[in-house]
């Protein structure tokens, strides 16, 4: 019977597997796509529900879906810049609410259409105009690299979070894709909490940092990034974290590491 469970778990996986994204390595990307990466919660919308990256069913009210196609879409849940703690609390709830006024269901690809993503993403403006809880993620051609690099100053001074490039030739895979780049002026990764550090000085009695590991087995501290109430209330050991970094030290650990957020488990 576990192994049962542990194939079917197996099998919902891959499933409901999605396109991720490879960090930008010095492409060229003139002719590319470019966009604003949303700090919202990624979704996929099925053609009968809106599920998670992970396969978790959202209660999003009869209301919110009520005129979404039946086409596959992918996208974000989002509401503005700098917000995701409240886009996170809305949409994990468990049951239906009017805070998913609040949300719009920003897509950016449509995976089962066997197409360039040219043509998607003309398909997706279609989508758009049916739904006024659908909005389709803006996407620009770029002459070249550096404009894409001063359409990312524009973002970052906004208070966006960083850029996506997608070739024009895209057609949607379910893995990490060299095809689909993402642009920071920090670079993020997660990492596992193995320790809780108390603080000292204006942090006493609350947590002044947290010991973490990341996918290379490297221990490292983070102690920015936290306000008052995450450190009155941290991550608990075993719980992983995003943070951003500016790169690796020669023994691979992030310098000025910075933490974002705990990671949405849904």
């Amino acid at each position: 019977m576990k192994f049962l469970k542990i194939l079917a778990l197996v099998f919902s996986v891959n499933l409901n597997a999605v396109m991720l994204l490879n960090e930008y390595s010095d492409e060229n990307l003139t002719g590319w796509y470019m966009s604003e990466k949303l700090d919202g919660v990624r979704a996929i919308w099925d053609g009968e529900s809106l599920k998670s990256r992970s396969g978790y069913k959202f209660a999003t009210p009869s209301w919110f879906i009520a005129d979404f196609p039946s086409e596959h879409l992918d996208g974000e849940l989002f509401t503005k810049r700098g917000d995701f703690q409240n886009i996170s609390s809305i949409t994990s709830k468990l049951s239906e609410h009017d805070g998913w006024k609040e949300v719009k269901f920003h897509i950016f690809d449509m995976p089962k259409m066997d197409a360039d993503f040219s043509v998607k993403y003309e398909k997706m403006q279609e989508i758009a105009k049916t739904s006024k809880f659908i909005e389709v993620i803006p996407q620009i051609v770029a002459k070249d690299n550096d404009e894409v690099f001063k359409f990312l100053d524009e973002v970052i001074e906004k208070g966006g979070e960083g850029v996506v490039a997608r070739e024009p030739s895209l057609i949607y895979e379910n893995k990490r894709s060299s095809k689909i780049l993402k642009i920071k002026k920090f670079k993020d990764a997660e990492c596992i909490v193995v320790a809780i550090n108390e603080g000292k000085g204006k942090f006493a009695g609350m947590m002044g940092s947290v010991d973490c590991r990341n996918e290379n087995g490297v221990i490292f501290k983070i102690g920015s990034g936290f306000n008052d109430v995450d450190r009155k209330n941290p991550p608990k050991i075993g719980q992983t974290i995003t943070y951003k970094y500016q790169e690796l030290t020669k023994d691979g650990k992030p310098r000025f590491p910075v933490f974002l957020r705990i990671r949405d488990e849904l």
